[in-house]
C-alpha cells in the first residue's frame, strides 16, 4: 500500500515536514510495511521557500539585507535540490512583520532588500527563481527593487528618487542602463495569486494600503503615484500595466517584476506542485493525506489541500484525499467533489486553548493519521 502525504504548514505550530513526519507517525503503526512518500506543500505564501527545500534537499541561504523601513534584517532563501532554482519570500525581506502600529508607513517602505535577495541568488549562478510576493509591507511598485537590480529612477533635477511610495510621483524618467546583466538572463516565476490591477478602486493602494498603515489620504497619494509610476513605465518601457490582472500584488511589486525583470506570472500551488514533483510522486498511491491549519470554503481558491487533491486526481483519481485540519470552518461542504477532496477532519480532539492546540498539533496530528488509519484498515 502506497500513501503520499502532502501537507501545508500548520501556521505557528508546524512546518510541512514536521506535519508529514507527524502523519507518517501515525499511520505507520496501522501500515508498517506501506510506502510513504512525504511531500511538504506550500501555496507560494508563507513556507514556501522551507517546503521546497525540503520535498527536493536543497539548502537554506541566509543574508543581511535592507528591510522596508531601510535598516538591516535577517532575511533568507532557498536553493533547491537541482541547484539551478532559488525560491524567495518577498516576506522575508520586505514583509509586515517588520513593522508595527508605531511603524508602519507605505510612503516610506521600500522593497528593496527583496531585490537584493535576488541579485544574491544570480551572483550564486542561479537562473531561475520561484519568488513568492505575499505578506509585503510596501506600496512601492517594486521600486526598491528594481533599484537594487540596477534600475535608476530620476525626478526633474535628475536627482535619484528616495525609498517608498511617496517618491512615485516625482518620477520624471527611467535608466535601466546600468541592470545588472544577470537581471536578463534570470527568468523570475511570480508565485501570487492576486489578481488585483495596479491602480484604481481595485488597485493596491485601495484594496491593501489600510492593512498596511495607510489613511484614506495615503491611499489617495498612494494611488496616484502608482498611476504616474505606470504612466513613465509606459512611456519609458513601452509596458502598459497600470490595469494588468496581478500587478497590483504586494503593493505593485507584481508591477515592477513585470516592467524590470523576465517574468511571469503562475498560481502559487501550481508551482508548488510542479517544482515537488507531486504528480510523479503520486503515481501508484493507494490514499493521499493533505492538511493545514484552518480549511474552509476559501480553500477552494488556491489553497494547499485542494491543489493537492486536484494533482493527485488527476494521476490517481480513484485514490481517496483526506485533510487532517488544524480548524474546519464553515462552507467545508463546497470542498467535496469526485475531482477533489473525499473527507476532512479536525484534528483538535476537545476544548482547549489556541495556545495549547497548537502545542500539542504535532502529538494530535499523529494520533488523528493513526485512527483514521485503523478506519482505512478495517475497512480493506
Amino acid at each position: 500500500m502506497k500513501f503520499v502525504l502532502a501537507p501545508d504548514s500548520f501556521k505557528g505550530g508546524m512546518t510541512a515536514k514536521e506535519a508529514a513526519d507527524a502523519m507518517h507517525a501515525g499511520l505507520k503503526k496501522i501500515f508498517p510495511e506501506a510506502v510513504f512518500e512525504k511531500v511538504p506543500m506550500a501555496d507560494g505564501g508563507e513556507g514556501t521557500v522551507q517546503s521546497l527545500v525540503d520535498a527536493t534537499e536543497g539548502r537554506i541561504i541566509e543574508k543581511q539585507v535592507t528591510g522596508p523601513l531601510n535598516t538591516p534584517v535577517q532575511a533568507k532563501y532557498g536553493i533547491l535540490g537541482d541547484q539551478e532554482t532559488a525560491v524567495i519570500e518577498m516576506a522575508s525581506a520586505s514583509g509586515i512583520q517588520f513593522v508595527d502600529d508605531q511603524t508602519h508607513n507605505p510612503l516610506i517602505t521600500t522593497t528593496y532588500g527583496t531585490g537584493e535577495l535576488m541579485l544574491d541568488a544570480m551572483a550564486q549562478g542561479i537562473k531561475q527563481i520561484i519568488l513568492g510576493i505575499g505578506g509585503s509591507a510596501t506600496n512601492d511598485g517594486g521600486a526598491g527593487m528594481a533599484q537594487a537590480l540596477g534600475v535608476k529612477l530620476f525626478d526633474q533635477n535628475d536627482q535619484e528618487l528616495t525609498f517608498g511610495g511617496g517618491q512615485l510621483g516625482q518620477l520624471n524618467r527611467i535608466d535601466t542602463s546600468d541592470v545588472n546583466p544577470a537581471v536578463a538572463e534570470t527568468k523570475i516565476i511570480i508565485a501570487s495569486d492576486v489578481t488585483n490591477p495596479l491602480v484604481g478602486p481595485d488597485g493596491a493602494s485601495a484594496v491593501f494600503g489600510p492593512q498596511k498603515g495607510a489613511t484614506p489620504d495615503m491611499v489617495k497619494t498612494l494611488d496616484a503615484n502608482l498611476r504616474h509610476y505606470a504612466d513613465i513605465i509606459k512611456r519609458d518601457l513601452q509596458l502598459d500595466l497600470a490595469d494588468r490582472a496581478g500587478a497590483g500584488a504586494a503593493g505593485g511589486l507584481g508591477a515592477g517584476l513585470l516592467a524590470f525583470t523576465n517574468s511571469e506570472m503562475q498560481k502559487g500551488i501550481d508551482i508548488v506542485v510542479e517544482y515537488s514533483h507531486l504528480k510523479q510522486r503520486a503515481k501508484g498511491a493507494d490514499f493521499v493525506f493533505t492538511g493545514e491549519g484552518g480549511i474552509d470554503f476559501q480553500t477552494k481558491f488556491g489553497k494547499t489541500p485542494y491543489g493537492v487533491a486536484q494533482a493527485t486526481k488527476s494521476v490517481v483519481p480513484d485514490a481517496p484525499v483526506i485533510v487532517l485540519a488544524g480548524n474546519v470552518g464553515k462552507g467545508v461542504d463546497s470542498l467535496y467533489d469526485k475531482t477533489a477532496i473525499d473527507a476532512i477532519f479536525p484534528i483538535v480532539p476537545g476544548v482547549t486553548t489556541l495556545e495549547q492546540a497548537i502545542a500539542d498539533g504535532p502529538k494530535n496530528l499523529a494520533l488523528l493519521a493513526e485512527n483514521v488509519g485503523r478506519l482505512i484498515n478495517s475497512i480493506n
